[in-house]
């Protein structure tokens, strides 16, 4: 059993910055693709951005492509969502999940963290 503890989200203006961090425990790190989704006010959650555990896949949504980074220290147990230039519309819940092998669709993910929230003001 993995736990995933997600940090870091609060109030940004618009163009700020914000890491997010998830860390994890129960399990081996390392073996877990880990995936960052979003879910914004009346919207569906969605996929964001995606790492392999060997750091060498790395997957992004268009929408947040150039503008955030993931990013993971296996030796700390934790994976990273950098968030540059910020705009209103990624304001959201943004959780972290892991699973075993790639994938963006979230029903394949078999661990959550319990979200942190991303407020970007205009």
């Amino acid at each position: 059993q993995v736990q995933l503890v997600e940090s870091g989200g609060g109030l940004v203006q618009a163009g700020g910055s914000l890491r997010l961090s998830c860390a994890a425990s129960g399990g081996t790190f390392r073996r877990y693709f880990m995936g960052w989704f979003r879910r914004a006010p009346g919207k569906d959650r969605e996929f964001v951005a995606g790492i392999s555990g060997s750091s060498l896949m790395l997957d992004y949504t268009d929408s947040i492509q150039g503008r955030f980074t993931v990013s993971r220290d296996n030796a700390k147990n934790t994976v990273y969502l950098q968030m540059n230039s910020l705009k209103p519309e990624d304001t959201a819940v943004y959780y972290c999940a892991a699973r075993t092998t790639y994938g963006r669709d979230s029903s394949g993910y078999d661990y959550w963290g319990q979200g942190t929230q991303v407020t970007v003001s205009s």
